[in-house]
């Protein structure tokens, strides 16, 4: 999947980097904005996870380092709750100058008490996402709250946060007091999903009631079972991304974000010329993807070449049919890869014997084998990858019946 990076410029003149994921088909129904976990970063795999599975559901998903953090410019003693808030709005400004307004805020953790308080001031955004937030901003302290009486006597003070040194001063500490987050969750008046895992040892569960109870209907909340705070196994940040996904189709039209129905055949591509220039939309009855062609031959290069997927079909059929004859064999065939090059050639480079010289499509198939196999067990292998169905269809005569439908 693609990510554009996007450099913004926040009100202090900093600029912040960030990341814009869209859908495969690179037309977002509606935009989000993705705000990290305090001291974290946009490339934490979860937020990355989280972002490409909402793309999943027609959104396009900016992720950002908030200032200080990441590749962002800034320090972090900067990047105090406000300033966190100010990014979001600077974020928002950027994306409906550019994009579009976004109409989604997700939060984890910190972000999640910074995305309430960005979408109470922005008409914009009609539904809130949190996970993992504290019900009040003054939470956060208690990461450097042993450490006060140092702060206030020195000013800038080395702190450890999450096993990381941090420099803060005490505008940092005070600025978390200035945020009423219970009143302003209290006057939200937004849809808002509150998830949470009952076990978070950073945040505990207490504060998605607090949340819970203070925030207006429509309100709604979800259990994370067994996850950990930063979500770090790859099932829950999944699970969490497509649940925000489903969750809001109750509130934004998503009209636009239709799959193409294959009318009962195996599959359907369908290009719409008005709107692009080879981007071609391709549905099975489960599965949707993408080509293109690449800007070289004057496409947007968004999916596969066309013989990029004949050279795809050929390469994962042959690893299939290895692996079955592997272990129908009880061979320690543990891995295989499939190099395949489409180009065209002439029949003097294949040293073809032909009456008239010709050019020929040529397909070369390299093949990698990871296991404790021996020479003739690999010569057996290369002679079975010749035999997996879509090889065998590309040698063969092939009756291609093409009728008009209405």
């Amino acid at each position: 999947m693609q990510s554009t990076k996007l450099n913004i410029q926040n009100a202090k003149g900093l600029q912040l980097q960030a990341y814009l994921e869209l859908p495969p088909n690179q037309k977002p129904n509606n935009y989000a904005i993705f705000a990290h976990c305090f001291t974290c970063s946009s490339s934490l795999k979860p937020v990355i996870n989280i972002s490409r599975a909402l793309t999943a559901h027609g959104f396009g998903v900016v992720r950002f380092d908030f200032t200080g953090l990441g590749q962002s410019e800034g320090e972090f003693a900067d990047s105090h709750f406000s300033a966190n808030v100010d990014d979001l709005l600077a974020v928002n400004n950027y994306m409906k100058e550019h994009y579009e307004a976004p109409s989604l805020l997700v939060g984890h953790s910190l972000g999640g008490a910074a995305v309430i308080v960005a979408a109470s001031q922005l008409d914009n955004v009609k539904a809130v996402a949190t996970i993992g937030a504290p019900a009040t901003t003054e939470h956060v302290k208690r990461h450097f709250s042993h450490q006060f009486d140092e702060i206030a006597e020195k000013g800038d003070v080395k702190v450890n946060i999450g096993g990381r040194p941090f420099k803060i001063n005490q505008e940092f500490v005070d600025d978390f007091d200035k945020t009423d987050l219970p009143k302003i969750t209290k006057q939200l008046r937004k849809p808002i999903l509150i998830m949470h895992a009952p076990f978070d040892k950073v945040v505990g569960i207490d504060n998605a009631q607090e949340l819970f109870i203070n925030a207006f209907h429509p309100k709604s909340f979800v259990s994370l079972n067994d996850a950990d705070h930063l979500l770090l196994k790859e099932k829950d940040s999944n699970y969490v991304g497509h649940l925000i996904g489903a969750w809001v189709q109750g509130y934004f039209d998503t009209s636009n974000h239709t799959i193409l129905d294959t009318e009962g055949e195996q599959l359907v591509g369908h290009l719409n010329l008005l709107e692009d220039k080879f981007t071609t939309y391709l549905q099975t009855e489960k599965h949707s993807f993408i080509a293109d062609e690449p800007q070289s031959f004057g496409g947007d290069d968004y999916g596969p070449s066309p013989y990029d997927f004949l050279s795809a079909a050929l390469a994962s059929c042959t690893a299939m049919t290895l692996k079955l004859y592997a272990e129908r064999k009880k061979w320690d065939l543990q891995e295989v890869f499939v190099y395949i090059t489409y180009s065209k050639k002439h029949s003097d480079d294949l040293m073809q014997d032909m009456g008239k010289p010709a050019r020929f499509d040529h397909l070369l198939k390299k093949l990698k084998f990871v296991g404790n196999l021996d020479n003739l067990q690999r010569e057996r292998l290369k002679e079975i990858a010749s035999r997996c169905p879509v090889h065998r269809t590309l040698l063969s005569e092939i009756v291609i019946d093409t009728e008009i439908i209405s």
